[in-house]
C-alpha cells in the first residue's frame, strides 16, 4: 500500500506541504481540510495504477508507468491529497483542490490540475526552481 506518511517526503516538499496546509486551514477553516493520500508509491503499485482503465477495469488515473512517477522515489518529491469534511467524509470536489493549489503555489508547490495533457487534481510537487 502506498505511504501516506509525510516522513516519506523530501524535506523541502514536506515543508511546502505543511506551509500550504496551514495557509489553507487559516483561509478556509470551515471547508473540508486536506490530508495526504499518497507520498511514496512502489514501482509495482505504480504499474497497477497505470493498468487501471487500460488493462484493468476503471478510469485512467495516471499516465506514468512504474519508475516514471515522482511518487516512486523515497523520499518522494511529490504528494497527493484529498479532503475531509467535519463529519470525516472524504471529499474529492475540484473546488477544494483549486483552493489548496492557491495556497500551494504560495508555498512553492506546483499543481497537477494545471497540467495540459492530463489533469491530476490531487497531485502536488515543487515548483521548478524552488
Amino acid at each position: 500500500m502506498a505511504s501516506r506518511d509525510e516522513k516519506d517526503l523530501t524535506p523541502r516538499v514536506r515543508d511546502a506541504w505543511r506551509a500550504a496546509r496551514e495557509l489553507y486551514k487559516t483561509e478556509h477553516p470551515t471547508k473540508p481540510q486536506p490530508f495526504l493520500t499518497c507520498t511514496y508509491r512502489s514501482v509495482a503499485e505504480q504499474n497497477e495504477l497505470y493498468a487501471q482503465g487500460r488493462f484493468k477495469p476503471g478510469k485512467i488515473v495516471t499516465n506514468a508507468r512504474g519508475g516514471q512517477s515522482n511518487h516512486n522515489h523515497n523520499p518522494s518529491p511529490a504528494f497527493d491529497i484529498a479532503f475531509k469534511d467535519k463529519l470525516g467524509n472524504i471529499v474529492w470536489d475540484v473546488v477544494y483542490f483549486r483552493l489548496f493549489a492557491e495556497a500551494g503555489r504560495r508555498s512553492g508547490l506546483s499543481w497537477g490540475g494545471d497540467w495540459v495533457s492530463f489533469k491530476d487534481y490531487p497531485h502536488f510537487e515543487l515548483l521548478e526552481g524552488k
